[in-house]
């Protein structure tokens, strides 16, 4: 009888344990990124710009825009995620304010206009172009706009102490705020960013050679990329070629055509026609 206690605590025991796994398993999904593509943010949220003035998303989101997340305390990712946007902003050539805009709001309540001023002069003193002021907004707001805006793009984070735990991702987003890609990390490359900022303006006026672009590559949601898409390229190529056989033998025979010996008396209606 003893045995059998023995073997029934163990098996609480191990229980147990397997509880306290699946509770720790299921925070770490509080955390993370649920891709809501296709879906419009609400542009009437106000926040707090640089200079303590009240703006809305609407006011903002005049082009295709790259959303950021963050908090400017955070000691972690959000320094090189504002890096990597920084960084790639310097080796792209689209021009910030005049092919989009960019929008970092902080997700923690308690930081101020004067923290996202500061950060704001950090980041754009270091690069080396020199972006329109307008161009790249940082905001705070209260508890409720933040949870509205992070809820609208699927952005999860948890508080932990004075700190967040949360992901490193840019929101691509149309002029109606309507959500058209994630990018992830905090490093970006200049192609992508251009063609998510391409498909971001869909509504608007797109530039020939960002259609060619975006004909040339297409995205991968495994691999979270674009790449390019030797299928469609060669399809291309092969119309080309077809086209321009068909319109090289149609040439061809209208020069023959036109190079047939005509007797002048049948133009002139002299002919005659002989029987057999």
């Amino acid at each position: 009888m003893n045995n059998i206690y023995k073997i029934l605590a163990v098996l609480l025991f191990v229980s147990s344990l397997g509880l306290n796994v699946r509770s720790e398993d299921t925070s770490k999904f509080d955390v993370g990124i649920d891709e809501k593509l296709g879906e419009t943010i609400p542009l009437d949220l106000s926040f707090l710009d640089e200079y303590g003035k009240p703006v809305t998303l609407r006011s903002l989101f005049t082009k295709p825009t790259l959303l950021t997340l963050v908090y400017y305390k955070c000691p972690g990712i959000c320094s090189p995620l504002l890096n990597g946007v920084s960084d790639v902003v310097d080796k792209m050539d689209m021009e910030a304010g005049r092919d989009f805009n960019i929008v970092t709001i902080s997700f923690s309540p308690k930081e101020d206009y004067i923290m996202a001023a500061g950060k704001k002069k950090n980041y754009t003193e270091l690069m080396k172009k020199k972006i329109p002021d307008a161009s790249w907004s940082f905001l705070t707001g209260d508890s409720a706009s933040i949870a509205k805006i992070t809820n609208a793009v699927g952005f999860r984070y948890q508080k932990q102490g004075e700190d967040y735990m949360h992901g490193a991702v840019v929101t691509v987003l149309s002029p109606e705020g309507k959500i058209s890609r994630y990018l992830y990390g905090t490093d970006y490359l200049p192609l992508d960013v251009k063609l998510a900022l391409t498909e971001a303006a869909e509504g608007k006026s797109v530039p020939a050679i960002n259609k060619l672009l975006k004909l040339c590559y297409s995205y991968d949601p495994d691999g979270r990329k674009y790449v390019l898409n030797f299928t469609r390229i060669v399809g291309g190529i092969m119309i080309v070629l077809i086209a321009g056989f068909v319109l090289v033998l149609t040439m061809k025979k209208k020069k023959n055509n036109n190079n047939i010996p005509v007797n002048s008396d049948y133009l002139n209606g002299k002919g005659n026609i002989k029987n057999g």
